[in-house]
């Protein structure tokens, strides 16, 4: 095939004498579902399965803890001291390599932020943690490393390395970024040691990770691949910028197979959604680090952040900026990407929409749930499923928003006729509105993408057709899955229909008819993320929330991302302030007993959806079978959608 499009991103590459398939890796992500035993459950090796199935040429597994007394970071972090651990991490590492992909545990030291939050460890918690000096954090004293206490860590690293190799990992990903503790001594802002193991010099502040890569290498031997993680930048103020990341990948060089670099620290707030980026970055946003530091190296180097895209990831190999371009949650999202890529279905491939839902998710639930890949969490129990019904039945979906078009793609999937009635002439709901927003094009796409899948599916399609309770019975249908979706809610406010007043779903789509200053009711993520979309366009934002915070509607992570833009466009946000009155130039308001007026040309209200439940439930009746899911039953948010739809869609024609 002398026309294959992406031959640079399919090229193996040979680290350490083991060969990866392709220049596609999935980096490091979380898993939180534990035992109490600090030990991996078996939907652990289902999830980074998954992953090795889709393609990708290495899979780095959660975090591992080396030092679990002074290292862990979190209750659920697994620690590789723990012998018990075995058994569980050698299933993982068996079930990324049986699929062709080189399995990686990532290898991490929590340092100064350790022991913050150790729950069920009771009396062996002592919140004592050791960084590079001495400092107060979260109310604790934070102990200076000693030279004991350096020696062990190096000692525990390369332990913990020895002890993956050992569980049947061909890799390790040794993590010296996001503010661990092998960048805690690399930071010139935390580390003020005087000693060789700190100071202004960057050799002494990086000779800790190096030591820990130099015994690593002697533990494991030479045809074992070293990975190290760094933050090729701090990417704020008092940080180190990429010269210092430079410098340090230099002395790396030569003593690692594969240098990986990331940007910032999760401890810092603004740079919090840099280090994982947020919807308003531009995709490879972090890939200059990267490139940057491979003129200096001669060892390969990684990219990562905000990459999915075939076409960038081709040319960052092709044109040398990296050697390996590595995903995290691009692979959640679809985490058949590079078979995807490869075989050329790359208009199936669904894009992440960097919305951080997955983060979210796990770090509340334990699970890694995608907003727009409802398989995503559920790899376990997919794992065994069957993939058609017992008994095929005729089953009309009512509306063709989220909800309704991913029942339809399942319904089919398990082969049952499948009905699909939008009464607008368009697949998509009420989301299309946003499609003129430009940190919303992966939401556009993924609804483009959805609809193209209905096409393709074999989907009766009716458009322009409303699914009333006559027109459900003409159908006959065995089953009716009514997903009819939401409406605004208009509040009761005095002025509330004046000339100068729209709608949050009215001002998506025809912003030009918002003012120069524009007051927003409500700071849930739809009046948010409206405010910072005016004020790209120009607009004076002033936003106005009745609560003490923004509410974030589960997805508390892309709220740091949401903050950062609220900065960077300098839009007001009133939080506890209750608007009283519209008026033809602004929002008379309430707070803390006080009045307050925001002057403004244009007011947007923002503060909910109304669930259409009884237009759905109308059609109870019309069917043996009946289901209700979506926003018509409670409006919450597309993982919602996605996971009730495809849930209830599997359930369908059991008998």
């Amino acid at each position: 095939m002398s026309d294959f499009k992406y031959p640079h991103l399919f090229e193996p590459i040979k680290l350490a004498g083991t060969l990866f398939r392709n220049r596609l890796f999935a980096s490091p992500t979380g898993y939180q579902d534990i035992k109490g035993d600090g030990v991996l459950t078996e939907g652990a090796a289902a999830y980074y399965e998954r992953k090795a199935m889709g393609g990708v040429a290495s899979v780095a597994i959660c975090e591992g803890i080396v030092d679990g007394e002074l290292g862990r970071g979190g209750d659920y972090h697994i620690c590789l001291d723990n012998p018990l651990a075995l058994h569980s991490l050698a299933r993982v590492a068996h079930a990324i390599r049986r699929h062709g992909a080189v399995a990686s545990q990532e290898l991490q030291h929590a340092g100064m932020y350790a022991n913050r939050s150790l729950s069920f460890l009771g009396a062996a918690a002592k919140g004592v943690a050791y960084g590079p000096v001495e400092c107060e954090l979260d109310g604790r004293t934070i102990l200076p490393m000693t030279e004991e206490i350096i020696e062990r860590t190096i000692n525990k690293f390369a332990d913990a390395a020895a002890f993956a190799k050992q569980c049947g990992f061909g890799m390790v990903t040794i993590h010296a970024g996001h503010g661990w503790l092998l960048h805690q001594f690399l930071s010139p802002e935390l580390n003020r040691r005087t000693d060789k193991w700190g100071g202004g010099a960057v050799e002494n502040r990086a000779r800790l990770a190096v030591a820990v890569c130099n015994a690593i290498r002697k533990r494991v031997g030479p045809g074992f691949p070293i990975e190290i993680r760094i933050s090729g930048s701090e990417c704020y103020a008092g940080g180190y910028d990429i010269d210092e990341g430079v410098a340090f990948a230099k002395m790396l060089d030569g003593h690692v197979d594969l240098i990986h670099v990331s940007a910032g620290s999760h401890e810092v707030e603004e740079v919090f959604a840099v280090t994982h980026p947020s919807m308003f970055l531009p995709d490879g946003c972090n890939v200059p680090f990267a490139a940057e530091i491979k003129k200096h190296v001669e060892t390969p180097v990684a990219t990562v952040g905000a990459l999915g895209d075939a076409e960038l990831m081709e040319e960052i190999v092709a044109s040398g900026q990296a050697d390996v371009v590595e995903m995290a949650r691009a692979l959640i999202a679809d985490p058949d990407l590079p078979l995807k890529i490869r075989t050329g279905r790359t208009g199936e491939i669904r894009k992440c929409m960097r919305c951080l839902a997955c983060f979210s998710s796990e770090l509340s639930n334990g699970q890694d749930y995608c907003a727009i890949n409802p398989e995503a969490g559920r790899d376990l129990e997919l794992k065994y499923d069957i993939p058609e019904a017992a008994v095929s039945k005729k089953v009309l979906v009512a509306g063709g928003g989220i909800a309704g078009m991913q029942a339809a793609l399942t319904l089919r999937e398990r082969g049952h006729e499948v009905i699909l009635c939008e009464k607008s002439g368009r697949l998509g709901g009420a989301l299309r509105c946003e499609e003129r927003v430009p940190f919303k094009k992966k939401l556009d796409d993924y609804l483009n993408s959805q609809a193209d899948a209905v096409a393709r599916a074999g989907v009766d399609l009716r458009l322009g057709t409303e699914v009333t309770p006559e027109y459900a019975e003409s159908v006959g249908a065995d089953v009716i899955i009514s997903a009819l979706g939401a409406r605004p809610v208009k509040p009761n406010i005095p002025g509330i229909g004046g000339k100068t007043v729209l709608s949050a779903e009215e001002t998506y789509i025809n912003p030009e008819k918002a003012g120069a200053s524009v007051a927003i009711l409500g700071g849930g993520l739809v009046g948010i993320e409206l405010g910072i979309y005016l004020a790209m366009l120009g607009r004076k934002v002033t936003i106005i929330e009745m609560l003490d915070h923004i509410s974030d509607g589960g997805n508390f992570l892309h709220v740091l991302g949401l903050k950062a833009e609220l900065r960077r466009y300098n839009i007001d946000l009133q939080l506890s302030t209750r608007a009283t009155e519209i008026t033809d130039i602004g929002v008379h308001c309430e707070s803390g007993g006080a009045g307050k007026f925001f002057f403004a040309d244009t007011v947007v209200y923002a503060v909910g959806q109304r669930p259409l439940q009884e237009e759905a439930s109308a059609l109870r009746f019309c069917a043996p079978e009946f289901y209700q899911i979506g926003d018509c039953v409670t409006p919450a948010n597309i993982m919602n959608a996605t996971g009730t739809a495809f849930t209830i869609a599997r359930d369908i024609g059991r008998f």
